[in-house]
This record gives structure tokens, sequence and C-alpha cells, in this order.
């Protein structure tokens, strides 16, 4: 299929919505509350996830009221594809990382790989802690040994869009999460 107009809207229109606005700022809502109390006494760096993890890290930094500094990672499995290769490093912090508290914020915890790797990654960059926080937890068994510590509600195994993830590059506007019909 095409990405013509007609054709993505009929994607859209064809989608099962598995999480509407209200239940996602029910769990925005719940994991600032955890995120807060963990975290308002450590004045953190918030690394966002490129591209998926731009609208989650939005809504949930604006829910955090205490001192914090944004910056953003860009790696990524996926690109415009629909299915996950190997990590392909876009984009590093330009904050300093030594000695702080971090929190990685992204759209969704599907296998781990690539949550893992920043993970890894920071901690080998002298951090004093690495928290993760991702909106949707998908439900299977392919995953990697970590958990992220902040999950804002769990969805099927499914191909999802919607609220920072993309179907090959569009949706990820949308204010809720969908999944492909048939998937």
């Amino acid at each position: 299929m095409t990405n013509t107009i007609n054709d993505l809207n009929k994607i859209l229109d064809e989608a099962d919505c598995l999480v509407d606005e209200v239940k996602l700022n029910e769990a925005l809502d719940k994991m600032a509350s955890q995120i807060s109390a963990d975290l308002a006494d450590k004045m953190p760096l918030v690394l966002c996830v490129m591209n998926g993890g731009l609208i989650p890290t939005a809504a949930l930094i604006e829910r955090l009221h205490f001192p914090l500094e944004l910056d953003y990672i860009h790696a990524t499995r996926y690109g415009m594809e629909t299915e996950g290769a190997s990590l392909n490093w876009l984009s590093y912090p330009q904050t300093s990382l030594k000695n702080r508290h971090i929190l990685v914020i992204d759209d969704i915890f599907d296998q781990g790989h690539t949550l893992q790797a920043i993970v890894n990654w920071l901690e080998q960059q002298g951090t004093s802690s690495v928290y993760t926080a991702t909106v949707i937890n998908k439900l299977h068994d392919r995953k990697t040994n970590m958990t992220p510590d902040y999950i804002g509600t769990e969805v099927a195994d499914r191909f999802l869009f919607g609220y920072g993830m993309d179907y090959k590059g569009f949706f990820r506007n949308l204010k809720g999460i969908y999944a492909i019909k048939g998937s």
C-alpha cells in the first residue's frame, strides 16, 4: 500500500482505538505522581527519545512541578519501517551526564532493545542513576530482561500507532493509541 492521503485515512478509519485520550491522561497523571515521588528532589535531566518520545515527554514534563533539565537522544531500530533492525544512533545528549540523575522517556516498551541500549550507554557515562518511563508496555514474551520504572498502560501485541508511535512516519500526532486492523 502506498502512502496516499486516501490510503492513510483508510488505515486510521479502520484502526481500533485501544487507549483513548481520557485513559492516556489518567496514565500520564499516575506516571507523573510516581516520578515526582522519586525524582522531585534530584533535579533530574529528562532525556526524550526521539522521535516517538516527543509527545509523551511533553505531556509528562508539564505534569512535573519541580526543577528539571530537558535534552534528547535519538536512537532508533525502526526508522520509517514497521519492523526493527539494528540500533542506529543519530544524536547523543548535549548536556553533561556525569553524576546526574537521568529520566529517559519513550513512547513504547516493545521488546526493549532500544531502551536497554540507551540505559547501558548512559550508565557508562558516569550517571548517578537512570530511570525509564514509557507510556505503553506491549504485552508479549519477546522482551529484554529490563522493565521500565514507570509504565502508563499495557496493550495487546498488535501494530500500534498514535501518541508518538507512527505508521510509516504518520500519525504520531494522534491523542490515542490505535492498532492496525487485523494486526
